[in-house]
């Protein structure tokens, strides 16, 4: 599913218009992508957490010369899914 497939979707189950839906859609995901580059954590009840991870700096290897490169520190967004929606994905 893409996004207009979402727009479609949650336009057709709550009854307005798919540009009302899609300021709605944009200004949820803006409010969480605000959230999580300020470091904060977004829990959804019933779906799951969005975060910011940290990883470290660490050295890796160009696989086609084998020489070692050195990957700075980094912060990435990870998702957990909610304990229900891994038991209905689960089904």
């Amino acid at each position: 599913m893409n996004k207009t497939e979402l727009i479609s979707i949650a336009a057709e189950r709550t009854g307005l218009t798919k540009k009302d839906t899609e300021r709605v859609i944009n200004a949820a995901l803006e409010a969480v992508t605000q959230a999580m580059a300020s470091d904060d954590k977004v829990q959804l009840s019933g779906f799951g957490t969005f975060d910011v991870k940290a990883r470290e700096a660490r050295i890796g290897r160009n696989p086609h010369t084998k020489e070692a490169i050195n990957i700075p520190a980094t912060k990435v967004p990870v998702f957990k899914p909610s304990k229900a929606l891994r038991d209905l994905i689960g089904k």
